[in-house]
């Protein structure tokens, strides 16, 4: 592959041509009135009179041709806009912006095409792209469900079509909706399109067509506006040193000597430095984002050895992308090599940021125009310039040499080598065991009568002393063989048998690191499981602490009524076998956990009987989310089904460490009946 020096452009040759040259080759005007009238108002007919179409065929765009029919339209627009001031713009267009519930974003399109300086202009051009097609979408729910997520099916759907007529979503299409048009949103968001290579023109275009479609919209027919998503995440993302002024010197250092940067591509990362030094955070990722991508192809098609996948794909190739260069394996099926050139924790942290459903896959969210971009959180630009710098020191020549020169960089560095995914289900498992081991620790806090108040309790006795003596006992004797596998540090059943030195185990191992990258199907099927058993779990123990304060205080107030104070006092009874069976309960999840890479070992009928069992502990689990909720208070009930529950899990693991056998399956999934009852 060519070095950075070498790369010119990363548009292949028939994009390039398309993008750069075909729109300017015809060098007649057009006539200014036949677009906007004085008043402002955008002439449809005349822009798409100048669609071409494949075979007469109305959606069948010859889109080439169409870009250099436009051509002429799109710099009589420019050179309109350009003899507009700021207020004459504002004046004329801004109400036709509101439609979007972003015009000041548009403004500033305005103000960047103006300014002539191409960086700008590309970075206005990608907040509009975002900011329409979320107007667009809000548009499409006016009249659809279910708004697309990809643009391009937006732009191509009969809900927009109805509303605003075929030929002006057509017109929109050239710009924006296909690989074989500008394609401009994608071009830009996943870095393909250096600063210089977007002519300003189809900026200038593009904002005329946006206020065009707000005056087709009738005053009475606006869209409602979907609320932004919320970063809710942030804390959860606090993994490296706060970004100062000696951060971005040193990033800005290193962009001027790490291969991880294309040449022609280093106007973006200045502009993306100097917009955090001057708070301007959105503008930051987003410059900041299509780098990172473009840096990343670039590493990826050097280590797998295909420099044709570094350009823009045409229509008929797939663009190499995050997706393809995160995965696992090649369109081939050979083993991708980025994730061992990079190593574990950072492409943990990559998925973190950038894929998994409940993280904030910000490129996805920022790029379809989910975020509010006038309340963009520091604490996400911090995070992603972190990143920017770790992988341009990952792509640094002589490492050794530049971190011992910067202590900063060091301390940013590590903070990467212990990293474990927050928002991949087992990160997200774990980060439920650690709230549910928090939820169990109250239950010492639960307030109780006085002794002098309160008669015994009620299953008290023979029955209590068995499940906390002898069968608490043989099941941490379980888990723990179940653990030692797994576990370094030996392990003592008979410091275990606690619920207190329980819930201290799990948080210990917790703390253990657990790979999350590629988890064959069967181990997500197994997570889920146990994520919806500790949810339930989590319900239980708030129903239980919350109901007993609640109970407590209308005590105190004398409010309850005859058989209110019996289901308060067997409340009371019932909760010292409760919390010690949800804290063997987390036990059991935490060590299933620490086991869980073992599923893909497993034979089939292995694997079936282990996932009956934890669907049969699941419904345990949603039984007790029932019993105890305000509704129902059926404690007594609540006893019969953990004996019962408590025993059929260890005759499981009885038979788990004795060998299953194909024939022992129907008692195990009688397990399921049994609490279902």
């Amino acid at each position: 592959m060519a070095t950075s020096e070498q790369i010119t452009t990363c548009l292949s040759e028939t994009v390039h041509h398309l993008v750069c040259r075909l729109g300017l080759e015809n060098v007649d005007n057009e006539d200014l009135s036949h677009i906007v009238t004085t008043s402002g108002q955008v002439c449809w007919e005349t822009i798409t009179i100048n669609l071409c179409t494949l075979d007469m065929a109305e959606h069948d765009l010859n889109y080439a041709e169409s870009v250099r029919l436009l051509g002429p339209v799109c710099k009589t627009v420019h050179s309109y806009l350009l003899s507009l001031s700021t207020k004459q713009f504002n004046d004329q267009y801004g109400v036709w912006f509101i439609w979007t519930n972003n015009p000041e974003v548009f403004i500033e399109v305005f103000e960047a095409i103006k300014s002539s300086q191409h960086t700008t202009i590309a970075l206005g051009l990608m907040k509009l792209t975002a900011c329409l097609e979320r107007a667009l979408g809000n548009v499409y729910l006016m009249i659809g469900k279910d708004c697309p997520f990809l643009l391009r099916d937006l732009l191509a759907s009969k809900e927009l079509a109805t509303v605003f007529g075929q030929n002006v979503m057509n017109v929109l299409r050239v710009f924006l909706g296909s690989p074989q048009s500008l394609n401009l949103r994608n071009i830009l968001w996943h870095g393909f399109a250096a600063p210089t290579e977007i002519p300003p023109m189809y900026s200038s275009m593009l904002l005329l067509l946006t206020a065009g479609l707000g005056q087709k919209l009738q005053r009475d027919f606006m869209p409602r506006h979907r609320p932004y998503f919320r970063l809710n995440q942030l804390e959860e993302l606090v993994i490296f040193p706060d970004i100062n002024e000696e951060a971005i010197t040193l990033a800005e250092d290193l962009i001027g000597k790490s291969d991880f940067v294309v040449e022609i591509m280093l106007p973006y990362w200045r502009e993306a430095f100097a917009a955090y030094r001057n708070q301007r955070y959105a503008d930051c990722v987003i410059l900041l984002l299509p780098q990172l991508e473009t840096g990343l192809r670039k590493i990826f098609t050097i280590v797998n050895d295909c420099p044709y996948r570094f350009l823009t794909a045409e229509s008929t190739t797939f663009y190499t992308t995050f997706d393809e260069m995160l995965a696992k394996y090649l369109e081939n099926n050979d083993t991708n090599q980025l994730p061992k050139t990079l190593g574990d924790p950072i492409m943990e942290i990559l998925w973190d940021l950038l894929n998994h459903q409940e993280g904030p896959r910000i490129r996805d969210h920022l790029s379809h125009g989910e975020l509010d971009l006038k309340k963009f959180p520091e604490e996400m630009a911090s995070h992603v310039v972190a990143v920017a710098i770790v992988l341009l020191y990952c792509c640094f020549g002589n490492r050794n040499k530049i971190s011992t020169e910067n202590k900063f960089l060091r301390a940013i560095v590590s903070s990467t080598h212990s990293y474990c995914s927050r928002f991949h289900p087992i990160g997200r498992l774990k980060q439920q065991l650690q709230h549910c081991v928090g939820g169990l620790r109250k239950w010492d806090e639960i307030p109780r009568p006085s002794i002098g108040q309160v008669a015994e309790g009620p299953r008290s006795g023979p029955r209590m002393q068995n499940i906390s003596g002898c069968l608490v006992e043989e099941l941490v004797s379980y888990l723990m063989k179940r653990l030692q596998p797994v576990y370094d540090e030996e392990l003592n059943i008979s410091q275990h048998l606690s619920a207190e030195e329980q819930l201290h185990l799990v948080t210990k191992l917790l703390a253990s690191s657990i790979s999350t990258l590629y988890c064959p199907r069967i181990v997500l099927e197994v997570v889920a499981l146990l994520r919806k058993v500790v949810f339930q779990c989590l319900t239980v123990s708030e129903h239980v602490t919350s109901g007993a304060a609640t109970r407590y205080q209308q005590w105190l107030n004398r409010s309850l009524r005859s058989r209110q104070r019996q289901n308060y006092l067997r409340m009371l009874g019932s909760i010292e076998y409760l919390h010690s069976t949800f804290s063997i309960i987390t036990l059991l999840v935490t060590v299933e956990l620490l086991n869980i890479r073992q599923m893909s070992e497993m034979d089939s009928s292995k694997s079936y009987i282990y996932l009956k069992f934890l669907k049969s502990l699941l419904q345990y689990t949603e039984n007790m989310m029932t019993y105890t909720s305000p509704e129902k208070n059926k404690w007594d009930e609540t006893w019969d089904l953990t004996e019962k529950s408590l025993m059929k899990v260890k005759e499981f693991y009885n038979r788990w460490f004795n060998g299953i056998t194909s024939d022992q399956l129907c008692p195990l999934c009688s397990f399921a009946c049994t609490t279902n009852k």
